[in-house]
């Protein structure tokens, strides 16, 4: 059976307590999934998914809700909760010594922090060196602390940051209140807040999500990312408050699809999917489609940025899918449908929990 992680906030302490007595070798599931909650989340965000994981696919992998970044924590700022996610990431395959394979589910900023968390727990192939460029159709990926890297699920998750033009909705797009709102954000929500901004200059270094679009010392971001059989991108393409459709997709303004409502019975929010493959990191943002209004409110460092964390990421293949819950009664709290945080008040997204169990590599 999955390891659930606590089913809510007043199991969240009895989460943080699991037993950390090894399990015996060569029992069970050998696939470990981590599900990784966004901020002032808890373990209990992600009990539906896990539930479903777990009675799905019970005899093929072990489900484990991460409970490092808790609460509050989850404001002291993507690298500090990436580095406790590695740790946890590291006990827990310690404890169960029949693991084999690793993926891993993220929602909203735990995408960013799993992104930053399987950077440290990146090793190169044997046969490949430091320096070498990996392809990604070559037998020499490298592993997540030594296991076979399979499944990177990313759930509305701001991977372009959360700055700029309506890469928060309810900002409005409006271009004076998003430049305050970068002013203040870490007033609210600490270093992450800054790190969601691109304002963060820790020690005169580029923005944190900008290093995490090349490997960075000792932290192998895009060789991690590049380990994994596959890369999903699921996107809210309207009514996230939170977190914008480009951002969450990997996108220009230019390359978001036209899309229509789905007439799939069993997945009647899935209206849009692509399968990415990966680009060249030279290609510039497209402003042919901007007038020259936009282009003069543009933040050109901020396009900079832009362009750089785009290209980072298109460097491998993603596959993206595109949920909208615009016909239903909770599509206000999109961000949290698509998660299905609350089994009964977000229960129409029950269908992308589906959508991802029914298309996981095992």
């Amino acid at each position: 059976m999955g390891d659930l992680g606590g089913g809510d906030r007043r199991e969240a302490a009895a989460a943080a307590e699991e037993d950390p007595s090894p399990a015996p070798a060569g029992s069970g599931p050998d696939h470990l999934v981590v599900m990784v909650h966004g901020i002032v989340g808890s373990t209990a965000d992600w009990k539906f998914g896990a539930e479903q994981f777990d009675k799905l696919l019970s005899d093929k992998v072990i489900v484990h809700c991460s409970n490092r970044n808790m609460h509050r924590l989850t404001l002291d700022g993507i690298d500090v909760m990436g580095e406790r996610l590695a740790q946890e990431v590291i006990e827990e395959i310690n404890r169960r010594p029949c693991i084999k394979k690793i993926s891993f589910v993220a929602h909203s900023v735990g995408g960013l922090v799993a992104r930053y968390a399987i950077g440290r727990l990146y090793r190169p192939h044997k046969q490949t060196s430091e320096n070498a460029q990996q392809n990604l159709t070559d037998d020499n990926r490298g592993t997540i602390y030594g296991l076979e890297a399979v499944n990177f699920i990313t759930v509305a998750s701001p991977h372009l940051g959360s700055r700029g033009n309506k890469q928060v909705p309810f900002l409005f797009g409006v271009t004076a209140i998003e430049n305050f709102a970068s002013c203040i954000i870490h007033l609210i929500f600490g270093r992450t807040g800054k790190h969601l901004f691109l304002t963060d200059n820790d020690d005169g270094k580029p923005p944190l999500l900008e290093r995490m679009v090349d490997n960075w010392g000792d932290l192998q971001f895009m060789s991690a990312l590049q380990a994994f059989r596959r890369r999903v991108a699921y996107s809210n393409v309207r009514h996230d408050h939170i977190v914008g459709w480009r951002t969450s997709s990997i996108r220009q303004d230019s390359e978001l699809p036209k899309w229509v409502d789905s007439t799939n019975k069993i997945y009647p929010h899935i209206v849009y999917e692509e399968l990415c493959k990966a680009e060249a990191s030279n290609k510039c943002i497209d402003t042919d489609h901007c007038t020259l209004e936009e282009l003069h409110m543009m933040d050109w460092l901020l396009l900079q940025f832009t362009e750089r964390l785009l290209g980072g990421l298109k460097r491998v293949s993603w596959e993206k899918v595109d949920v909208s819950f615009h016909n239903s009664k909770v599509r206000s709290a999109a961000h949290s449908v698509i998660q299905v945080k609350d089994p009964v008040m977000h229960c129409e997204g029950a269908d992308v929990i589906q959508h991802m169990i029914d298309h996981f590599t095992l």
